[in-house]
């Protein structure tokens, strides 16, 4: 887009005495590159739309949806030794999170086209509450995991605890997992 206000310094502007208009006079090579860009954006503009024309159908047809702060873990198998403690490891990233038809899907931002990964519903075997937990900046993050069959832990958390509520309540229905967490929301509430 900026390149076209830059089209004005490269044309060569003649007045028209006889009707006061103005008129432009342009080299072939000039109207081919003002074709080439009018092209790139018109690309671009087809491109935006798609993508915002794909958030919209998410949106529209996800049960839930938003932003969460993330990690990954891998629960260790038989005859392994205990994971390490890693809770003063900062790994968390945000991603959006779309809970559609009988997947969870995880997009690094909204306007993804592609998610960066999914679980099916029918994979999770355990929902539950993690404590909350205080940053330095004196702001509470609430927390809840997802474990899969295969053995994969997602953490996930948000400053929201209406939005972990949601979460949880949803994927223990979804899931048909029972609410196992009153122990720990006796822990969260009990760290404040």
């Amino acid at each position: 887009m900026l390149n076209l206000f830059n089209l004005k310094r490269r044309l060569s502007w003649r007045s028209d005495t006889d009707d006061g208009k103005q008129k432009v006079a342009l080299s072939a090579t000039e109207v081919e590159s003002i074709r080439s860009e009018l092209a790139d954006l018109e690309e671009r503009e087809a491109h935006l739309k798609a993508r915002l024309e794909h958030i919209d159908e998410i949106l529209r047809s996800a049960r839930l949806s938003g932003y969460l702060q993330m990690r990954t873990r891998w629960t260790a198998l038989p005859g392994e030794p205990a994971p390490l403690d890693d809770s003063e490891v900062d790994d968390w990233l945000p991603r959006f999170v779309v809970l559609q038809g009988t997947c969870i899907f995880l997009y690094f931002v909204s306007t993804d086209l592609s998610p960066q990964d999914s679980t099916l519903l029918s994979d999770v075997v355990e929902v539950g509450r993690m404590p909350c937990h205080t940053q330095e900046d004196d702001d509470s993050r609430y927390h809840f995991y997802i474990v899969t069959r295969q053995g994969l832990r997602y953490e996930c958390s948000s400053a929201s605890k209406l939005q972990v509520d949601a979460w949880v309540a949803t994927l223990q229905d979804e899931c048909k997992l029972g609410s196992d967490s009153t122990t720990l929301d006796h822990l969260s509430d009990t760290s404040k």
